[in-house]
């Protein structure tokens, strides 16, 4: 599958379940709502959370992105993913949440829960994107 038909597919269908490693190498995966921002996919993560310490660890990442309805279409998306902390990452946040929800009704709340929620930005720079048929 193209990238850009990939990131089509994210900027229209935000469910996915984003799969890291422990360091073991067993897989870790979490429900996770993507979007995209310029050709990256975008995630927001807390700092204290697994999939944070996996990445900083492992950056090689796969998300199964998938329509509302669950059943349907669906892509798998593999990347190398790299993480903003705040304060770097607040305008990050800002744009990932317009991109999928529109605007907030209180931005200046929105800012205090990015903050106390310790939120980090996690961004996957795609390179392999499938399937390209469905059995």
């Amino acid at each position: 599958m193209d990238l850009d038909k990939a990131l089509a597919f994210l900027r229209a269908n935000h469910n996915a379940v984003l799969l890291t490693r422990h360091p073991d190498g067993r897989p870790q995966m979490s429900p996770v709502t993507a979007g995209v921002e310029d050709d990256r996919i975008v995630v927001s993560t807390r700092e204290t959370a697994i999939k944070t310490r996996n990445v900083r660890r492992d950056p090689n990442v796969s998300l199964c992105v998938f329509t509302k309805g669950f059943y349907g279409d669906w892509i798998q998306v593999d990347g190398t993913g790299d993480l903003i902390s705040l304060p770097e990452a607040m305008d990050h946040l800002i744009t990932y949440y317009r991109n999928i929800s529109g605007e907030h009704p209180d931005w200046d709340d929105y800012r205090a829960a990015m903050i106390r929620e310790r939120r980090v930005l996690l961004r996957i720079t795609p390179t392999h994107a499938g399937p390209d048929r469905h059995g």
